[in-house]
């Protein structure tokens, strides 16, 4: 067994391993062993379907130290006149780039593709060598958060013979069939039925199980750069009075629909499911185009003449293609201290932000020098599977904000971050660090103010909530 030393062990070369090494690289002079099971970097983008698309602009992806993309506006399809969105094939690419030209190049970091982590800091590559890594700081779990695609499972379903059932990566291989049945109604199952609908299939060839109706984000709310700035300075002052004018949580989703901050496939059915996709209003005008979907529950198994699902039973038609798009792509695992004797566990420290968070995970490691510190200024935020999730997430990230406000060099790095979505969109209420001290500085002490504020009322919603719901 051959032994390596090193600063920092990475185990997971996805996205978040990868943001969290570039930050650490380009604010430290750490030694840093990256091992991942995967062929390239980049996680599970290296297995996703060809049509994927990011549910963000490319300018919030990625690592912190170099653009993804080019922040072109999109001149044609569904997103049009809003920020690209990257492909799978271009975040790819780019995470090819960041490790070769960057990374390594660095000489600080050795990466090892093809590799099983076995534990204790011990390896072994696809060749059979086995190795063990002397860490001297850290060992950094990149993988807790268990990002899972269709094509790395099989349907967790029966189905029987005779049927076709794929994931979405066989899509663009396959013959063409009468009708398509879409299994899942997360970002994966909204990804599939528009592709198919932009392919030319006639919307009353699809069927949409739907287990549960969603919450979505418009994507036009989630935009960098000055020429949308109005729009987000209107959008997020309109979150915030809807929180601060509601009664009840009933109350405060009916406000943030009214105001267009949420949006839902079909305005007859009340969502209770949060996941933080996003559609532009061209997409969500696609969607509302499926006539057949099943709202029964989950799909129990496919047997030869119907579907069973939680709920009762539909009929099947026999030339049907099932795609499977029910991977939880973003599973809700429970918090854990992120910072803990010899060992970094990356996740979420604000919602939905996962990239972001890791680089400033990162940072908070090169630039605090003890795990309290750095414990209070990184809460981990389990990722939203509710509607009531998005209250848990808004309060937590307000909260956060406000330790992060009261650190001025955080704030200062966090200016600069590119990754930070959230940081993009209250910047526009914020005022720019070339403002006078003492006009900074009142702006400043009223945006705390309105944030604990918000905080406290989505505190006390959740209480009343949790008050009905108890018996």
């Amino acid at each position: 067994m051959r032994t390596i030393e090193a600063d920092y062990l990475v185990v997971g070369a996805g996205a978040m391993g990868m943001a969290f090494v570039d930050t650490l690289v380009t604010e430290t002079e750490a030694r840093v062993v990256l091992v991942d099971r995967n062929h390239q970097p980049g996680g599970h983008w290296t297995m996703a379907y060809p049509f994927v698309r990011l549910h963000q602009p490319s300018a919030f992806y990625g690592v912190n130290s170099l653009r993804l993309g080019t922040d072109s506006i999109d001149e044609i399809g569904w997103n049009q006149g809003l920020y690209e969105l990257a492909t799978a094939g271009e975040v790819c690419a780019y995470y090819d780039q960041v490790l070769r030209r960057q990374l390594l190049a660095s000489g600080r970091v050795t990466y090892f593709p093809m590799s099983e982590y076995r534990g204790d800091g011990r390896f072994t590559t696809l060749a059979g060598a086995d190795y063990a890594v002397d860490v001297a700081r850290r060992i950094v779990d990149a993988t807790y958060m268990r990002v899972t695609v269709p094509a790395m499972r099989p349907p967790p379903y029966p189905v029987a013979p005779g049927v076709t059932c794929v994931p979405p990566n066989d899509l663009p291989k396959l013959r063409a069939h009468q009708r398509y049945v879409v299994v899942g109604a997360g970002k994966t199952g909204i990804d599939t039925c528009l592709w198919l609908l932009g392919q030319g299939i006639a919307p009353d060839r699809l069927t949409w199980i739907m287990p549960r109706d969603s919450w979505l984000l418009d994507r036009a709310r989630m935009q960098p750069g000055s020429l949308f700035a109005e729009r987000i300075k209107i959008s997020f002052i309109a979150q915030l009075r809807a929180i601060s004018d509601a009664t009840s949580v009933d109350d405060l989703f009916a406000r943030l629909e009214e105001s267009g901050g949420l949006l839902r496939i079909d305005p007859a059915v009340r969502p209770t499911m949060y996941r933080c996709a996003t559609v532009t209003r061209a997409e969500l005008e696609q969607l509302r185009r499926i006539g057949d979907v099943v709202r029964m529950g989950h799909l129990l198994r496919v047997e030869e003449d119907r579907m069973v699902l939680d709920g009762g039973t539909a009929a099947r038609d026999g030339d049907a293609l099932y795609i499977d798009c029910t991977a939880d792509g973003a599973e809700k695992r429970p918090a854990t201290p992120i910072f803990d004797a010899g060992r970094i566990t990356l996740q979420s420290v604000r919602g939905c932000q996962q990239i972001f968070s890791a680089a400033l995970i990162a940072h908070v490691e090169a630039a605090y020098r003890d795990d309290p510190a750095r414990n209070e200024l990184c809460v981990p935020l389990p990722h939203p599977d509710t509607d009531l999730d998005w209250l848990r997430l808004a309060q937590a990230d307000y909260a956060n904000q406000l330790r992060w406000l009261d650190d001025p060099d955080l704030t200062a790095w966090m200016s600069a971050a590119r990754l930070d979505l959230f940081g993009h969109l209250i910047g526009h209420l914020l005022p720019p660090a070339s403002a006078k001290p003492r006009v900074r500085d009142r702006i400043l002490g009223i945006a705390k103010s309105v944030f604990s504020a918000t905080a406290t009322k989505l505190d006390a919603l959740l209480g009343e909530q949790t008050s009905l719901a108890t018996p």
